[in-house]
């Protein structure tokens, strides 16, 4: 007999598990296994497309049905991979000069409707990158978050296109913010994101069954949207070498 993982064929029986099969020991890696265990690791094949179809707005069941794995499976895997996933995001350099970011909030909620989630994005208007994104209530202490998640460059000399929520005025810089409603058009940008992360993210759909119960599956599937579409973007934006980056780049 040989333990499949290190090779070995230094083997001892170690008791029976609680189902009835001979339970078995490595000597060399002190690793217990049984001869034709029921539950097989998935190959990269299926991690692979459930991550793909984490990026569509099918419910978990949904894709356990499709993918023939159990629920609690995948409720491991999605875990672990929304607790790894990186909250911090890199964008394409900009050079200091003329650039202009859109910033708006979409509602959203965690478990019951009444605990409020709501959240921030900013995105660059010229290149359509999210370069802010930040999950939290609706105060002047999220409003300041998101300004310090901008990359520096922004901060410094970026004009910035908001909505009227009075949150903003505490934290941008008033020379370089403006106010303006929906029908100026200078914050459509960030209004059709919010509608590209309801098709996307079933959970920020307002009626809907595919609400998180926790707050950092909540996040992570936000985090997951985010890189999956800055990455459609930048692949983009280096393809058509955009005005904006073109003297960073080269």
């Amino acid at each position: 007999m040989t333990y499949p993982t290190c090779g070995s064929h230094d083997i001892s029986k170690n008791g029976t598990t609680r189902r009835g099969k001979h339970n078995y020991k490595c000597r060399d890696c002190r690793r217990q296994f049984v001869e034709d265990p029921q539950w097989n690791p998935k190959d990269k094949d299926v991690i692979e497309q459930v991550n793909l179809r984490l990026l569509e707005k099918i419910p978990w069941a949904g894709i356990a049905r499709v993918m023939q794995v159990s629920d609690i499976r995948l409720q491991e895997y999605v875990n672990n991979a929304y607790a790894q996933m990186a909250t911090t995001e890199s964008v394409l350099p900009k050079a200091k000069g003329k650039l202009t970011i859109q910033m708006d909030e979409l509602w959203s909620f965690v478990d019951h409707k009444g605990n409020k989630q709501w959240v921030w994005l900013a995105i660059d208007a010229d290149t359509r990158e999210i370069i802010g994104c930040h999950v939290g209530d609706r105060s002047r202490t999220s409003a300041q978050q998101l300004w310090q998640f901008l990359p520096a460059v922004y901060r410094q000399c970026a004009k910035v296109y908001t909505d009227y929520w009075e949150a903003y005025e505490t934290v941008i810089p008033s020379k370089r913010h403006f106010v303006v409603g929906k029908d100026s058009g200078l914050t459509s940008y960030i209004e059709r994101l919010n509608n590209t992360m309801r098709q996307w993210v079933s959970r920020l759909v307002k009626k809907t069954l595919s609400f998180s119960k926790e707050l950092d599956n909540h996040i992570g599937a936000i985090w997951t949207f985010t890189h999956e579409y800055n990455r459609l973007i930048r692949e983009r934006l280096i393809k058509s070498v955009h005005p904006a980056i073109s003297s960073v780049l080269y």
